[in-house]
């Protein structure tokens, strides 16, 4: 049957959209924090299920629907890899005393006051040097989710700094794949992408350090309990700033545009050699076997660090707890989540839901202000019901590029609404990768950080805002270029 025999209805098209927001919200309310656990996977799964009964009312057979399914959990593929190569990295680190050394001198150099903005600070400049915001979350973003308890600071907020700080360089850097697609897909020159992206960066993170800024309150935890923990981490393992070095190669890695799972891998490897040299008796002690030889224990400590992470039993309870993370198996539930959202994503692409309601919120604008909103409330719908920020960017990218022509907009307009609302959103939508992964590195709930990622929401808002008072919307020069 041919693709103009498939009718969508308004009816059509929005079910299944109805549908996944109200089973989504009846897990949360139901499950709270926990529904991210299986309730969620559930909800979206019934929901891909329901979209093939859409799709088969309006002319898809079953069997195109399944082919959307398995493509979309395809492109997920190496998102699931890396962050099962995650979970391996904090599980090394932290037997290799990396993670533990970035928090005995943390506590020492930071200021609880401002910590936050200077948390936001550090991982911009870091995420613009490398251009990844997964690598940023999952290196010093761990190290100050570390800190920030030790200082007794919210694990909410810190993480939503971190988030701030590292979509900041996600959304500027020349070597950020985002960055990259957002102006092959607009048809502009990356650099002058970048520098139209300051209209809006800008003064979205200087908003975002403000009020990062304002919560920096000080610390919970007394100069004696930081005394005792930074006491408690020398005895469990040898701290020495060459300990920083695994940290400097995979940043170094990153910089040298190796790709990210190689990177993470290698970190991981990296770890592994510095446990053995350096953490060899909290390595022994990982090991539960005591009757092997010893080279064997040494191998069964790092192997338990890498696939069921850290474990601490030093007696100091607080930093027991706060080492006792990392390994492959800690990423498992957010591995499924991914995979069931991107078959929600998968078949929805497939029948052209978001496509048909796009064509549909189109013919409803008629101004650059309504334009400018339409793009941005498409790319955060493609970060719900996709659950992948690439299709976010690429999708509304092509469908919304002849617009921006026909009312004698810039395509760099286009590219930066793109990036303000595709790239910064998909962050802050549980069951997204992006938002997936963050939650799963950090180890914060989406929703308990969200509200502090003001970078992330502050963005689209100035765009939105510019739309309308017709600030840095630059006119069309000349025809537009064939899309990549």
């Amino acid at each position: 049957m041919a693709r103009e025999d498939k009718i969508l209805t308004p009816v059509r098209a929005i079910a299944p959209i109805l549908l996944l927001i109200s089973l989504l919200a009846c897990s949360v309310y139901l499950f709270g924090s926990d529904s991210s656990y299986g309730a969620n996977q559930i909800a979206l799964l019934l929901s891909a299920g329901f979209v093939g009964l859409v799709a088969m009312g309006a002319g898809w057979s079953w069997k195109e629907v399944e082919q959307g399914i398995l493509q979309g959990i395809r492109l997920c593929l190496g998102p699931l890899l890396i962050l099962m190569s995650v979970g391996m990295l904090i599980g090394s680190w932290i037997l290799a005393g990396v993670i533990p050394a970035i928090i005995y001198y943390g506590v020492d150099i930071l200021s609880p006051s401002m910590f936050y903005a200077a948390t936001a600070v550090l991982c911009a400049i870091t995420a613009v040097s490398i251009g990844s915001s997964w690598t940023v979350a999952g290196t010093i973003g761990i190290g100050m989710m570390a800190i920030a308890a030790s200082f007794g600071l919210s694990p909410g907020i810190t993480a939503g700094a971190i988030i701030s700080g590292a979509y900041l360089g996600d959304k500027l850097s020349p070597l950020s794949d985002t960055t990259n697609l957002a102006s092959g897909i607009a048809g502009v020159d990356l650099f002058a992408h970048i520098r139209h992206l300051l209209w809006t960066t800008v003064p979205s993170f200087v908003l975002a350090l403000i009020a990062l800024s304002l919560f920096g309150g000080g610390s919970v935890s007394s100069p004696q309990q930081i005394a005792e923990l930074r006491y408690s981490l020398g005895q469990q393992f040898n701290i020495g700033p060459y300990l920083f070095l695994p940290l400097f190669i995979m940043l170094f890695l990153s910089y040298r545009k190796v790709s990210a799972l190689a990177s993470i891998m290698i970190s991981a490897l990296v770890g592994i050699l510095f446990a053995l040299v350096f953490q060899a008796p909290a390595t022994l002690a990982l090991a539960d076997q005591a009757d092997i030889p010893r080279a064997m224990q040494l191998m069964q400590g790092v192997w338990i660090s890498l696939f069921n992470g850290y474990t601490a039993n030093s007696g100091n309870e607080f930093m027991d707890q706060l080492l006792s993370k990392g390994g492959l198996i800690s990423m498992l539930n957010t591995c499924a989540l991914i995979i069931c959202a991107m078959a929600f994503g998968g078949a929805i692409e497939k029948v052209g839901i978001l496509e048909y309601l796009v064509g549909a919120a189109l013919k409803r604008v008629h101004s650059t202000g309504g334009l400018v909103t339409a793009t941005v409330g498409t790319c955060v719908a493609s970060n719900v019901v996709t659950s992948d920020q690439f299709i976010a960017i690429t999708v509304p990218g092509r469908m919304f590029r002849s617009e921006f022509q026909r009312r004698g907009l810039s395509p760099l307009n286009l590219s930066r609404t793109l990036e303000d609302s595709a790239t910064l959103t998909s962050a802050l939508v549980p069951w997204n990768t992006c938002g997936a992964y963050m939650a799963a590195t950090l180890g914060v709930s989406t929703f308990s950080y969200a509200p502090f990622a003001f970078f992330n929401y502050l963005c689209p808002l100035i765009a939105i805002l510019y739309g309308y008072w017709h600030i840095a919307q630059k006119p069309l020069e000349a025809p537009l270029p064939e899309p990549v």
